[in-house]
């Protein structure tokens, strides 16, 4: 996986070598200290891609710990006009979707796991929006993530048609992630510095004729 040669002791498990990475990942990004200023910069270059700015409904993650803020990217489409799903996730440890239409403190309480959820439900079915934004601890260049471990990201891209987008400051890159089959490569990622395109033209076109 890391092109080492392992010794007199048992290669490393994909699962274990996760976890190893979860842990790096995750002090890299804590110790980001212009966090807002370099999210507002991701955000506002995700805003300008024509993939966003062609979507007539988005989904996208509420930011817990260090995540890249993405409030500034929901703020973005609900004022164009876009129709804006958020995840929810339950009391048994279940991915919901919820439409929202504004971002006031009033209108969220904090779920079972710290995350904001919507204090009213309008259900979201997935495959009812043109593109994901997806949160992340490390990516690749293969557009490959590394969530925390749950699997909903991937159960919910396997779900989805549009366009999957993750969005991550630098420091979060790693050389080659490892990776299993239920794992789902992202189409795009944003950073403050870079777009990564998985496929060509991904940034421009919906996939599968939407839109």
């Amino acid at each position: 996986m890391d092109g080492r040669v392992w010794e007199g002791e048992a290669l490393p498990t994909t699962s274990s070598l996760k976890r190893a990475l979860r842990r790096q990942a995750s002090a890299r990004r804590n110790a980001i200290d212009d966090h807002a200023e370099r999210s507002a910069v991701i955000c506002a270059r995700l805003a300008a891609l024509p993939i966003f700015q062609a979507a007539a409904a988005i989904h996208c993650y509420l930011p817990i710990r260090s995540e890249v803020d993405t409030r500034f990217l929901i703020d973005a489409a609900l004022a164009a006009g876009k129709a804006v799903a958020v995840p929810v996730v339950t009391n048994d440890h279940h991915l919901d979707h919820s439409w929202i239409d504004r971002l006031d403190t009033e209108a969220f309480v904090i779920g079972p796991h710290g995350t904001l959820q919507p204090r009213a439900m309008r259900p979201a079915a997935p495959g009812s929006w043109d593109l994901t934004v997806a949160p992340l601890l490390a990516f690749d260049r293969a557009g490959y993530r590394l969530g925390y471990g749950k699997g909903h990201y991937d159960r919910l891209l396997a779900q989805t048609r549009g366009v999957s987008i993750g969005v991550a400051f630098a420091v979060q890159e790693e050389p080659c992630l490892p990776h299993e089959t239920h794992d789902v490569p992202l189409d795009i990622i944003v950073t403050e510095y870079d777009i990564i395109q998985r496929h060509p033209g991904a940034a421009t076109a919906l996939r599968d004729g939407q839109g």
